[in-house]
């Protein structure tokens, strides 16, 4: 029997319940010295029991903070938390733009930027290259670690207990008849990016296709991200590849000295 497509009374209950949150979350945002429950829930639109029910739900979570002095709540430290980590992918991508543009124009290929997100790489900007054959990743598409380059880079910076872990939790799925699948192989390959400075994806992850990636580093020395070349492998040859390899390299040191980064250990 097909399933139908009408949303159930539990979801758009739930739906409702966090259009509602977010709701108050933004009011506080705006309210300098915070705001009383009466305030929050004329603001909101909502009855003092309903605009109770749901400071408190956050307040456990730590988006919002009662002062029982004053009798007002505020924004949490989570909520400043989150805030937070979208300023630094934001300026992580800000920053690392004219250096993308920079080593798109040197390499004649596509140049990415990429995070780690719950064991995946995820594509945070790009400038494509001019070639007419050219590679092209969805802003916010998530690609295997193992097998991408940008994923390769940043799993380089890992020690081997890490590594393992990793693996357990997401393992080694096969995307190619070139993907390393087996962990003793995926080890030998990071040892070998980490000690040139920069990881290949070769025909990995896509058919035909081959990439170049360097890690970008924090201030702590942790990995926050990759930069990455790709391109068709008629472009990327064996000849080329040392070659490209430092250039992604050298843009990948810029962008962390944009950002205060160190090179990891």
């Amino acid at each position: 029997m097909p399933k139908t497509t009408t949303d159930s009374p539990e979801r758009n209950g739930n739906v409702q319940v966090l259009t509602r949150a977010i709701a108050i979350l933004n009011h506080l945002a705006q309210a300098d010295g915070g705001a009383s429950l009466t305030e929050i829930g004329n603001a909101v639109g909502l009855a003092a029991s309903t605009t109770h029910r749901l400071l408190t739900s956050l307040e456990s979570e730590r988006y919002v903070r009662f002062d029982a002095e004053t009798k007002l709540w505020s924004v949490g430290v989570q909520a400043f938390i989150m805030g937070n980590g979208f300023v630094r992918t934001r300026d992580l991508v800000r920053l690392a733009r004219p250096h993308m543009r920079a080593l798109m124009e040197a390499s004649g290929e596509t140049v990415n930027l990429a995070i780690e997100d719950q064991g995946a790489a995820v594509y945070l900007s790009q400038v494509e290259c001019r070639e007419m054959m050219r590679t092209f990743a969805r802003l916010g598409a998530r690609v295997p670690m193992h097998c991408s380059g940008v994923g390769k880079a940043l799993l380089s910076a890992l020690d081997e207990a890490a590594l393992l872990r990793h693996v357990e939790r997401h393992g080694l799925t096969r995307m190619t008849a070139r993907t390393l699948t087996e962990r003793p192989g995926l080890s030998a390959d990071l040892a070998a990016a980490k000690a040139r400075g920069y990881a290949i994806d070769d025909e990995e992850h896509a058919v035909g296709l081959r990439c170049v990636a360097a890690p970008i580093f924090n201030e702590h020395g942790d990995p926050v991200g990759a930069v990455s070349l790709s391109g068709p492998m008629a472009r990327i040859t064996d000849t080329r590849m040392p070659v490209l390899g430092g250039l992604v390299r050298q843009a990948a040191g810029r962008i962390m000295a944009e950002i205060g980064g160190i090179p990891g250990l």
